[in-house]
């Protein structure tokens, strides 16, 4: 059987931590034993709970070695060096790790992975399901419609987004570049401006929207010879990662060291 997920949540108190909170309450099988926010918020000292309307007996602290000894699972949703300063302790601690932070560096993503060596980890831009649905639909997709049908990525975001474009577009370009046989690194196009030339065949390109509060919004098109094919994912809340990040940390429980995604965690592996 399983053991209880004893969770820390980083970033508590932010807008995806209160989803966090919120997921975390409806999930079998998992315990919130604390919560992290960054030195100067006005949220220390208080309960976890509060923002929701409840008591968890759990307040929010920012000394991450204290509040790991009461937990075995973190999920971080927060930013890239701060998140891997809490991997690091995740390793001391030997606390398995959800990372749903996007905008690492290659060399980043490597530490990550060398983490993975010694704690589980699920690491993926983006924990909704329907996202991941969508990922394999691209799969598919990209395998099937020849270079005729040009690809471009379409991404929208909130404001406050600081990383371009979105990791969850750089999977779905990685993941039609695989599908056709090639990479991101040498087919993707991130830039257009002024006198371009013509399209170069086989590339991927991607556009970037920021703007106001929207979730997320991720669209591939696939542009053809006499047609236009669009697979489209919308967020219309943040409950939907928080969802999956929830499924994510119940399915590590039992599992060894190493480094997972949530294609692993549903099963499309």
């Amino acid at each position: 059987m399983a053991e209880k997920v004893r969770l820390c949540i980083a970033g508590a108190g932010g807008r995806m931590g209160r989803a966090l909170l919120e997921a975390a309450r409806e999930q079998a099988g998992v315990q919130v034993t604390g919560a992290l926010e960054h030195e100067g918020s006005p949220l220390l000292g208080k309960d976890a709970g509060e923002t929701l309307g409840l008591q968890l007996g759990v307040p929010i602290a920012t000394d991450i070695d204290a509040v790991l000894r009461s937990s075995n699972t973190l999920i971080d949703f927060t930013r890239p060096d701060g998140t891997l300063i809490h991997l690091a302790a995740c390793r001391r601690h030997k606390v398995k790790a959800v990372i749903g932070t996007t905008g690492f560096t290659d060399a980043q993503k490597a530490s990550i992975a060398e983490a993975a060596r010694e704690i589980a980890i699920v690491f993926a831009p983006n924990m909704s399901v329907g996202v991941n649905v969508l990922l394999k639909l691209v799969e598919l997709a990209s395998s099937r419609l020849d270079p005729s049908y040009d690809i471009e990525v379409i991404e929208a975001h909130h404001k406050l987004k600081v990383d371009a474009p979105s990791g969850t577009a750089l999977k779905l370009g990685e993941v039609a570049a695989a599908a056709r046989g090639t990479t991101l690194k040498e087919s993707g196009v991130f830039a257009r401006e002024g006198v371009t030339g013509e399209r170069k065949s086989g590339t991927i390109g991607f556009a970037t929207v920021r703007g106001g509060d929207i979730v997320g919004d991720h669209t591939v098109l696939y542009a053809g010879p006499g047609e236009c094919i669009e697979i489209s994912h919308r967020s219309y809340s943040r409950a939907n990662y928080a969802k999956g990040a929830m499924l994510a940390a119940a399915w590590l429980a039992d599992k060894k060291p190493g480094l997972y995604d949530m294609q692993d965690v549903l099963g499309f592996k």
